[in-house]
């Protein structure tokens, strides 16, 4: 099972070729990783959404670092108005670590999507009183195990 975040392109995101540069689309990702796995107390909050907005900056006792990245390319993006369609899925989890994989799409709205690029990052949830990594708690596994598939096979290593 996926979760579809729409992710709008800037005007700023473009480089000199007319397309969405290669460090914008990190930042897409970024931004969707966000979307999906951090609470607003919205009814239109993720189903992967576990951690509050708050839990950083009042203290809390979780954070999530970015421990590896790893993006293929598939063709350019091209500026548009209409959203990205990020999915987003586990390729697996650790017992301080997820795999947070993306297909980068045509907006959701297109009848036949086009696959931009594809991408995994591990994140490390660390506590943030020892700044050592944490193991996940028993909720954030049972939010996100149903979203557990198989992680990307990417086309050379």
């Amino acid at each position: 099972m996926r979760v579809h975040i729409p992710v709008q392109r800037r005007w700023g995101d473009q480089d000199a070729l007319g397309h969405i540069n290669n460090v914008s689309l990190l930042k897409i990702l970024e931004e969707a990783r966000l979307r999906a796995f951090w609470r607003e107390g919205n009814a239109d909050d993720s189903p992967v959404a576990v951690f509050d907005d708050d839990t950083v900056s009042t203290g809390g006792s979780f954070a999530t670092l970015v421990a590896r990245q790893e993006i293929e390319y598939l063709l350019p993006v091209p500026y548009a108005r209409d959203p990205l369609d990020v999915q987003l899925w586990i390729g697996r989890l650790g017992g301080s670590t997820a795999e947070i994989c993306y297909d980068v799409m045509s907006p959701a709205s297109d009848a036949d999507q086009v696959l931009y690029a594809r991408s995994t990052v591990v994140v490390v949830l660390v506590d943030t009183t020892t700044g050592r990594p944490a193991r996940l708690p028993q909720d954030i596994r049972a939010a996100w195990e149903p979203y557990v598939d198989d992680p990307i096979t990417y086309r050379k290593r």
